[in-house]
């Protein structure tokens, strides 16, 4: 019995995949609970429709993010913090100062997007930051920890 899969069902595929089955797993356990459909042919046509439509969609997706992470790489980031004795900052910069940062130059990034290495950074000194803009796009973006000027 060939079905097309309406949700992911463990041990036999992804949702939208098209699947051959026994007989009796399907028309006892997959139809009935809403996880599969059969397969004819005008739902083929139609699955066949949507894939293409969610290619293109994704595809448009991919090159937005792809354009907003050759912008974030080319911004300059500075990150002013307080500092004690020698290069060691008082408190740390985290996720939320980095994203802070890039806000302020005019771009909104989830901070749940954003990694730094080690979590925090307690020094002075020139860093990177992942910034995951896609599932299949991550970039990147220098910054820069500089000590707060005193008035």
């Amino acid at each position: 019995m060939e079905l097309i899969l309406k949700h992911d069902v463990e041990n036999l595929g992804f949702k939208d995949d098209l699947v051959t089955v026994k007989n009796g797993y399907g028309r006892n356990f997959l139809i009935p609970q809403g996880k599969a459909i059969l397969a004819t042919r005008s739902a083929k046509k139609v699955l066949a429709e949507n894939l293409k439509q969610r290619a293109f969609k994704e595809k448009k997706a991919i090159d937005d993010a792809t354009t907003l992470g050759a912008k974030l790489t080319a911004l300059k980031i500075s990150i002013a913090s307080k500092v004690g004795s020698g290069d060691k900052l008082f408190g740390s910069v985290t996720v939320n100062d980095v994203a802070a940062a890039i806000k302020s130059q005019g771009h909104d990034i989830d901070k749940n997007r954003i990694s730094i290495p080690g979590r925090i950074i307690k020094r002075l000194g020139q860093y990177e930051a992942s910034v995951r803009l896609h599932r299949e796009v991550t970039v990147q973006v220098p910054f820069e920890i500089v000590a707060e000027k005193a008035s």
